[in-house]
């Protein structure tokens, strides 16, 4: 989907780029009717899409694009991912149903109510996962057969201190957490991250947040497609206010653009 309505936009890149940036947490819009279905009231609700958007990194990715000696192709969520999380497993395989944050989530940041335990999930599924997911399948499908491979690189950010609903939150959160799968995540892959991101403090892998967005179709059994998650700490670029520092948010890009160049065509 490419109009300016559409819930995500594919943004073409090079015909000869593998590489997908993928930004699935940019967004804080949210259709009335799925806002209906929510029992904040309206300031509780902008807190806690303060909490969990991923503030900006549509912005860095962008920086990326453009800067980056191949244009890399882009792949942009234009909802919340309190419509839908698209990066969830939409089934028990879940681990962070535990908190109530799967595909649909029932619980904030804080464990607090969002949606009515009982609210069915089932049409927000149908409606925008199962849509998004096809559609990033086809993306990755399309770079497969363009140029024989395809490398999703997830840009996130999150914050300096931990919330309450984080699995794993009690370990280190460097400026740049790496996250990657031990199929699709090569060690070429992530020394080039390691490198492209060495001048913000340093990079760890795995802490405080894990794995690799890979379609389901291609998870765990395409090695041609290769995957990294690129978490920002948001102190990096959002002042105390949360308001992004464009300098900031530009030099991220350029190291972005680093990560996708430092990958072999």
């Amino acid at each position: 989907m490419t109009d300016g309505t559409a819930p995500f936009l594919l943004h073409p890149g090079d015909p000869g780029s593998p590489v997908i940036l993928h930004v699935p947490h940019a967004s804080r819009v949210i259709p009335a009717d799925v806002r209906a279905g929510i029992v904040l009231d309206d300031r509780a609700l902008e807190a806690e899409l303060d909490h969990i958007t991923d503030a900006c990194t549509d912005r860095i990715a962008a920086a990326a694009a453009g800067a980056a000696r191949v244009r890399p192709w882009r792949f942009v969520n234009r909802r919340s991912r309190l419509v839908v999380d698209p990066e969830r497993f939409p089934d028990e395989r879940e681990e962070m149903l535990a908190v109530g944050m799967g595909a649909v989530y029932t619980r904030t940041t804080h464990r607090e109510v969002l949606r009515p335990a009982d609210a069915d999930p089932r049409p927000l599924i149908e409606r925008y996962f199962h849509p998004y997911a096809e559609a990033m399948t086809a993306a990755v499908a399309e770079r497969l057969d363009a140029v024989g491979r395809a490398v999703v690189v997830d840009v996130h950010s999150y914050p300096a201190r931990a919330l309450p609903y984080e699995l794993h939150g009690d370990g280190p959160r460097p400026p740049v957490c790496l996250g990657t799968d031990a199929f699709h995540t090569s060690g070429p892959l992530l020394d080039a991250a390691r490198r492209a991101f060495a001048g913000f403090g340093g990079t760890e892998p795995d802490t405080p947040f894990a794995g690799a967005y890979v379609p389901l179709r291609y998870y765990g059994r395409d090695a041609r497609v290769g995957a990294l998650m690129v978490e920002i700490r948001r102190d990096l670029y959002l002042d105390e206010r949360g308001a992004p520092q464009d300098a900031a948010v530009g030099a991220l890009g350029r190291a972005l653009a680093g990560l996708v160049d430092r990958l072999p065509l």
